[in-house]
């Protein structure tokens, strides 16, 4: 863990986390330095509008051994990290978020177990998670959960993006060409030896989560259309059983009109019918909606993210990044 050519990466994405920061930074090279590992740490600024991008200047300018991102705009947590891992040059990196809820007093236990048993990703596992809602606690378990059983890959349960991955993996990951990644399953998708790691998740240090449920909600709909075709396959099985039902309807409707000379009528049962296939047939639609709209931002080929500023890296590395 001490070779002296060895580098560890932390790669940290923020957005208006100016109450935090200076702790982050604190607590992150307190532990490494006790360790006497040899480490960067970039901050990535996802175009926050707070203090926080003068905070993380201030700190780069005190510190050579931190590294500043500094994004156009609000691209979002996942191309963040992606963009960390693209600047790194680390032998590993370490994905932390700002706000300390994963605390960086793991770092070294995940570094010594990905050494000791040869593995090329360490993934944090949550036993506990402090300062949360039941609701988010129970929506979280039923994501991982849905997400596994959808997954053409295993993906581990309980598991964010905080991780320790090797260069190995980190060149294969920014070899990939998709724009759109679900990070933590392309991960896994990468494949190599990974071993998980239990910790206890903590509260925020300072602010409140800028995740609200409307973008819980899409990040969970990404990730599942994203990482799976099992839904696809659903809504065609739900489509051939909505037909079979319909077809049941027709014979019992001629059945109940030839052999049994009965009435057929309740507008109530032929309305639900209605708004039950309408429903279906919605549902399907969308879903589809969601596959075409990936599909379409692939087509169009944006970069993920568009850096305005780096701070304290080489010259020669700001000159490559703009051709």
């Amino acid at each position: 863990m001490n070779a002296p050519d060895m580098l560890l990466s932390v790669i940290v994405p923020c957005y208006n986390e100016e109450r935090v920061l200076e702790a982050t930074y604190s607590r992150i090279r307190s532990v490494l330095d006790s360790k006497s590992i040899n480490w960067e740490l970039i901050f990535i600024n996802d175009g926050s509008t707070d203090r926080s991008p003068q905070i993380l200047d201030d700190l780069a300018s005190r510190d050579p051994k931190v590294f500043i991102l500094h994004f156009s705009r609000n691209f979002g947590h996942q191309p963040a990290v992606s963009a960390g891992l693209h600047e790194c040059k680390g032998s590993y990196a370490i994905i932390l978020d700002a706000d300390l809820q994963d605390p960086p007093e793991c770092i070294p236990e995940m570094l010594q177990l990905a050494q000791e048993q040869k593995a090329e990703v360490i993934y944090g596992v949550r036993r506990q998670r402090a300062g949360e809602s039941l609701f988010k606690k129970l929506s979280a378990k039923l994501y991982y959960r849905t997400i596994h059983s959808l997954s053409e890959v295993p993906l581990p349960l309980d598991t964010g993006d905080f991780r320790l991955i090797s260069r190995r993996v980190i060149d294969e990951f920014c070899a990939l060409r998709e724009k759109n990644k679900y990070i933590r399953g392309l991960i896994s998708w990468v494949g190599f030896k990974q071993l998980p790691f239990a910790y206890d998740r903590d509260s925020r240090y300072a602010g409140n989560s800028h995740y609200s449920l409307s973008k819980m909600i899409g990040f969970a709909t990404r990730g599942i259309t994203y990482f799976s075709k099992k839904p696809l396959l659903m809504a065609t099985n739900l489509g051939l059983f909505c037909v079979l039902v319909g077809l049941g309807l027709v014979v019992y409707v001629f059945v109940s009109k030839y052999y049994f000379h009965q009435v057929v009528s309740g507008w109530a049962s032929l309305l639900i019918t209605i708004v039950f296939f309408g429903g279906i047939q919605l549902l399907s639609i969308g879903l589809l909606g969601q596959y075409l709209g990936s599909i379409f931002d692939e087509v169009k080929d944006r970069p993920e993210y568009i850096i305005h500023r780096k701070i304290n890296f080489r010259e020669i590395d700001q000159k490559e990044n703009s051709v």
